[in-house]
């Protein structure tokens, strides 16, 4: 069983080695603040540089890349496997991976998809992008994490890419909802009443997401489900009611400029999915 390195048992950290000891990999941990180990079965290193230069594998998650950088000692990490599972933008994957080139280390970028008590079972999700033959090598080790795993292409920002885009989904439509919330309230409905109908709405968004994912790919953009023209009405109706309750309507009227603009340059009679290329 391959030997790994955990840097970082902050919750997730933490999560990721009690997963590779579980697995039976012999694990080194190390953290900054001594203590964190309690409970699992690792051996911990006085440094993190003696903790790199126990695993040929070395895994770090810690707050970001500044602090991942600094507990990353060069000389120990030469001729090994960087796994960074911190999680940050594309570019800073990208200088990351540049900065571990220049030192011959091999990189991987990693997002984790999961929250800490996933780690290590079947509901636990990874994008993995860089070398792919660096992948292949460790992959087997890295499925102690979590079998559902995907490397995402040779790019090592692609990882983060992917959760940039995904996350870009999942906190708009978490405003939304907080939004509606509001309104709702505003108009005295109850919360939890709204929240019956939201999530019966919500039951056609996948077959919405592949019509959508469909328009984009093909660059073809049809108004058989709807045009932009008539998006503008609705959109104009819902501001109406929020602006009378005087509640905040940046988000929406943002989004009602946006429909305006392809309007503006001919494409009313276009599907929602031309707003992509605008």
């Amino acid at each position: 069983m391959t030997t790994v390195t955990v840097l970082g048992l902050g919750p997730m950290g933490h999560a990721l080695a009690a997963a590779f000891a579980a697995a039976d990999h012999p694990t080194t941990v190390w953290n900054r603040t001594p203590g964190k180990e309690n409970g699992l079965a690792v051996t911990t290193a006085p440094t993190a540089a003696e903790a790199i230069a126990a695993s040929p594998l070395v895994v770090v998650c810690v707050r970001d890349y500044t602090a991942a950088r600094s507990v990353l000692d060069t000389d120990a990490l030469t001729g090994r496997t960087l796994v960074n599972l911190t999680g940050g933008s594309p570019r800073q994957a990208l200088t990351m991976a540049d900065w571990a080139a220049g030192h011959g280390i091999d990189y991987l970028d990693g997002v984790i998809m999961a929250t800490t008590g996933a780690i290590g079972g079947p509901d636990a999700s990874f994008f993995y992008s860089g070398p792919a033959d660096v992948y292949r090598k460790h992959r087997d080790t890295l499925t102690a994490l979590g079998e559902n795993m995907q490397h995402v292409g040779d790019d090592p920002g692609r990882a983060a890419a992917f959760d940039a885009s995904l996350q870009d989904m999942l906190w708009t439509s978490m405003s939304g909802v907080i939004h509606m919330l509001a309104l709702a309230k505003a108009e005295n409905i109850d919360a939890t009443d709204i929240a019956t109908h939201a999530k019966a709405l919500l039951g056609f968004f996948p077959d919405m997401i592949d019509l959508l994912a469909d328009q984009v790919s093909t660059d073809r953009y049809p108004g058989d489900y709807g045009t932009l023209a008539s998006t503008a009405a609705t959109m104009d109706h819902i501001l109406d009611t929020v602006r009378a309750r005087d509640l905040d309507n940046g988000v929406l009227t943002a989004a009602r400029a946006h429909v305006q603009r392809a309007i503006d340059t001919g494409h009313g009679s276009d599907g929602f999915g031309r707003l992509a290329t605008l």
